[in-house]
């Protein structure tokens, strides 16, 4: 059911698509004045969302008496129309694949990568060192964006359970109560993310509450409200591996439920402080949690959780390549993906496309824009060019001379060599002889050559949630614990033949690079660790006063000021 329910799905957002185009076009005058009745008329046949903050509008949706008749309508509209906005084909919509959202967010703010402006290309207003720099501001478009496409998945989840409780209290199918946790725990995730980006933000559970009625809460009682609903789902839902083939298929179960809230007990120390800017963060030792009965502290909790995951059947791949194969379904060790086909959906991966320079994905036959890269930072983590290198470099980066999938040397217009300068990537590298070729691109994913739009439709499905995360998370949590969290550390390491290393917090951070670089998670890892607003290279050391500041994204200025109970963050 949740495939030919996607299937639809795409057809209708891929006839949405063409009209929002159209509309980009008039709105940027490239439609003649002798076209504009054409625009008119083919718009008005269209649905238009309108993603305001509060305001719930699924771009499929129906007359409600309609669509909730069965328990077979009730799974399709309240459950499993949620998960076709998991991932997206538009700017600051889906968790990861798109530009300018969460994904966006969490990496081109930390020291893992950057996106140089390249002459013409890449300064979009100041946007992208704006992220490098911490130099937003409370007018962001793409902050605003993220935010209300969060909270679109929050109001839409409220709504989907306001209607299972309707369906409840007329049928007593036994589905229900499973059903009621799987939007539950959809809502938590997302809530999740709106707590790690902007701290302090309002806690709403009705689809019809009043934007002058929307209250603010701290950033600590939106953590317990995230464990307790977590903690609540998790035994209804299936032990299933969402990220194989199946029923279960993309969807969020028992394990998906675990790894977040061992993420969650990991971060403990960071969401249940109110006050992130005064230099001081409760014990992780002193937070505690009830887990089956038992009191356990923040590290506990998050080595349990971990554990449950290899209970539940999750290990390492053989591979590490294998984990972002282009059909990588199969997987053990990822534990929630966002389901990627060229013909059952529309989600679309952009970072690849981003990240090689034109020539270089022409020689995929495919399209490229020339912009992400590695950092200086992230180099030295590597050990780029020197002898310790670590083997996962040349998995997740493109350095060097480039070739095609033939083994054929990629070359520029002018007909010399496409070389990678990783060592040559800086905020701003306009007039400079590496313009075009300064940084390591973003490889990892294998090339899916049979991609489409520009190779942003491929068959890799996209990695959120990884076994090989929570090994990291189980060391750290042993290290913070005063153990010893050496056999998880190097579980990792042994599988890319990797030197061992001890378990240090230093070495746990710098593993973390090494093993998710590109995987969206670098922005909170420094957080926790303190080290988010450090010198990196082209970014200088931020002020003292503003450490604890630009750790959190500010409330979107369009949205506060429609409320005024909403307060800004600290130091915007």
């Amino acid at each position: 059911m949740m495939k030919q329910y996607m299937k639809n799905k795409s057809r209708f957002l891929q006839k949405e698509e063409q009209l929002s185009r159209i509309a980009e076009l008039f709105s940027k005058k490239i439609l003649r004045p002798s076209e504009v009745l054409v625009f008119l008329l083919i718009a008005c046949l269209g649905l238009f969302s309108c993603d305001k903050f509060l305001e719930e509008n699924p771009k499929d949706k129906l007359p409600e008496d309609d669509v909730y008749n069965t328990i077979s309508e009730v799974y399709l509209n309240a459950v499993a129309s949620l998960y076709t906005y998991v991932g997206g084909y538009s700017d600051s919509q889906g968790l990861q694949g798109t530009g300018r959202g969460v994904y966006d967010l969490n990496t081109f703010t930390s020291d893992e990568a950057i996106i140089p402006t390249r002459g013409g290309d890449w300064y979009d207003g100041g946007f992208w060192q704006g992220l490098y720099l911490h130099d937003w501001g409370i007018e962001n478009d793409a902050i605003q964006a993220t935010w209300e496409y969060l909270y679109k998945v929050v109001m839409l989840s409220n709504k989907s359970l306001e209607r299972i409780d309707k369906f409840a209290e007329t049928h007593s199918a036994t589905e229900l109560p499973a059903y009621r946790a799987e939007v539950r725990a959809m809502r938590a995730m997302y809530y999740y993310y709106l707590m790690d980006l902007f701290g302090r933000i309002p806690l709403v559970q009705s689809s019809s509450v009043a934007m002058k009625d929307v209250v603010q809460s701290e950033r600590k009682t939106v953590f317990d409200f995230v464990v307790k609903e977590l903690q609540e789902a998790a035994p209804l839902l299936s032990d299933a591996h969402s990220n194989q083939s199946g029923p279960y298929y993309g969807r969020i179960t028992r394990p998906v439920v675990s790894f977040l809230l061992a993420k969650l007990a990991l971060n403990s120390e960071v969401y249940t402080d109110n006050d992130w800017t005064d230099g001081q963060r409760p014990d992780g030792k002193n937070i505690k949690f009830i887990v089956n009965g038992s009191e356990l502290n923040a590290w506990e909790t998050v080595i349990y959780y971990c554990d449950q995951l290899k209970t539940m059947g999750y290990k390492l791949e053989p591979e590490y390549e294998t984990n972002f194969s282009i059909f990588n379904e199969p997987s053990v060790e990822n534990v929630f993906t966002i389901p990627m086909n060229k013909t059952l959906y529309t989600n679309q991966m952009q970072y690849l496309f981003r990240s090689r320079h034109y020539n270089h994905a022409k020689a995929y036959g495919l399209s490229g824009e020339n912009g992400p890269s590695a950092t200086i930072e992230a180099l030295e983590t590597f050990g780029y060019e020197t002898a310790e290198q670590d083997p996962r470099f040349d998995i997740c980066y493109f350095a060097g001379i480039v070739h095609d999938l033939k083994g054929n040397i990629i070359k520029l217009d002018n007909g010399t060599v496409l070389e990678y300068l990783p060592w040559k990537v800086s905020l701003d590298i306009t007039d400079t002889p590496y313009e075009q070729t300064a940084g390591a691109r973003m490889k990892k994913y294998e090339v899916d050559p049979t991609a489409t739009k520009d190779g942003k439709l491929m068959e890799n499905d996209i990695v959120l949630f990884r076994y090989a995360d929570a090994l990291l998370m189980k060391s750290e949590a042993k290290v913070r614990n005063g153990a010893n969290g050496d056999e998880e550390l190097n579980e990792i390491r042994s599988r890319v033949n990797a030197s061992p290393r001890t378990a240090t917090l230093e070495n746990i951070l710098a593993e973390r690079q090494l093993e998710l670089a590109w995987e969206g998670w670098r922005r909170q890892d420094l957080v926790r660790f303190g080290k988010f607003t450090r010198a990196y290279s082209s970014r200088p050391q931020l002020p003292d006063e503003a450490s604890g500041y630009t750790t959190v994204f500010p409330i979107p200025e369009k949205i506060r000021v429609m409320n005024e109970r909403l307060k800004q963050n600290p130091g915007y």
